[in-house]
């Protein structure tokens, strides 16, 4: 079997149709550009929904885990290896924190970063046992363990998964004076997105985020920042809280941090929060493997030049400028940071899969959420003219929808 028809029908007889792709198979990547097995090209505008930051086989990652590979793979934490302190060391200065907890998927540090808010609630704040409370956002996405997906809004994710875990608090993304009144005495964080990559890539108000960091200051409780998708670069910044200097009790990390090789995830945090994680209580036993950590060695050493957040944020603007001069024309909104874009399609021209299907076509990936908006994420080593043309296509696209 290797036409694409013939391996998505395999999959689709095969395999749980927990996702619904594009019909494209891939092949191979370099860059920010992909190949699949009819051997036609497409230029990836999702980067494995930021996981890519830094393009397809990027060498230094690349170079990284093979060496990494002939050496050592896995011990497990029952001992210590030779990039474990390299790693957490790396990731600590970047991030401005003390301690990391390693794990390897973004939902796992979400978990993990629920686990530490409650028992930090507990020992040090001071909470009844058992009544700790967290408060969440409309519109979240923070993964699909059945402890996240018990606070999601949304029904695909929520629905027929009970009996839900409690102890959460839903609150309108954007307003800090929604928070402010849900809070008790039994509260222990704030668990935010600092953009909403999954609802359509929200930005919310400016100054939301420094509000959201003083009232956690004020009332004693953690802010939990999950940048998963919107930190390591994506959005011109090292962090997309660096955008209001605001920094989280918690950052919780995935994605890039993997280099688009192996999933790497953590949370990283002062000692006077992680301080309370003692042996046995959490854990992981492919958490912080030799791999993960010398593939993230290379992804941190990456940022730490500040020319993928410079590029990012250069690219970002003409991504921007270009997607607002589509509004009207077939588009309705354009929202994002950086080289991160939501484009609301006109719903009475086009469903946003419908989109990304004729620029499919066109040798564009994107990937539609919620309706009628797709997203776009290039890799951060796209070039300007491969951006401009992707943008073109995208016109030309909505164009011949809304004129068949």
């Amino acid at each position: 079997m290797t036409t694409s028809a013939e391996l998505i029908d395999l999959s689709e007889r095969r395999s749980a149709h927990n996702y619904h792709p594009l019909p494209v198979v891939i092949h191979e990547a370099h860059g920010a550009w992909v190949t699949d097995v009819d051997g036609r090209r497409y230029l990836d505008c999702l980067s494995g929904y930021s996981s890519l930051n830094f393009g397809h086989g990027n060498q230094k990652i690349i170079d990284a885990a093979k060496e990494q590979l002939d050496r050592l793979t896995l011990t497990s934490r029952a001992f210590y290896h030779d990039q474990f302190a390299r790693f957490c060391a790396g990731l600590g200065d970047l991030t401005g924190k003390d301690m990391v907890l390693p794990m390897n998927t973004g939902a796992e540090a979400v978990e993990t970063a629920i686990k530490v808010a409650r028992k930090w609630g507990y020992e040090v704040k001071g909470v009844e046992p058992g009544q700790a409370n967290i408060i969440v956002m409309e519109g979240n996405f923070h993964g699909r363990t059945t402890t996240i997906v018990s606070f999601s809004t949304d029904p695909d994710a929520h629905d027929n998964f009970g009996p839900y875990t409690p102890g959460f608090r839903i609150v309108p993304y954007g307003s800090a004076e929604a928070i402010r009144q849900a809070i008790d005495a039994n509260t222990v964080a704030v668990l935010v997105e600092p953009i909403q990559g999954e609802a359509g890539v929200l930005v919310p108000p400016d100054g939301y985020l420094t509000d959201v960091r003083e009232l956690c200051t004020a009332e004693g409780i953690l802010m939990i920042a999950d940048e998963v998708q919107s930190g390591l670069g994506r959005t011109g910044q090292t962090f997309a809280c660096d955008y209001e200097r605001v920094v989280p009790d918690i950052y919780v990390l995935g994605k890039a941090l993997g280099g688009g090789v192996v999933p790497v995830s953590a949370i990283a945090a002062d000692r006077d929060v992680l301080g309370i994680i003692h042996p046995g209580q959490h854990g992981s036993t492919f958490g912080g493997n030799p791999l993960a950590c010398a593939v993230a060695i290379a992804v941190i050493e990456l940022l730490n030049t500040g020319e993928y957040q410079a590029r990012a944020g250069k690219l970002g603007e003409v991504l921007h400028a270009r997607l607002r001069e589509l509004v009207g024309k077939g588009v309705v909104e354009v929202r994002g940071r950086g080289l991160w874009a939501g484009v609301d399609i006109d719903p009475e021209i086009a469903t946003g899969r419908e989109v990304s299907k004729a620029l499919l076509k066109r040798g564009v990936l994107a990937k539609d959420t919620h309706g009628s908006t797709i997203r776009l994420a290039p890799p951060i080593v796209v070039s300007e003219d491969d951006l401009h043309w992707a943008i073109d296509q995208l016109a030309d696209a909505v164009y011949e929808l809304k004129n068949p």
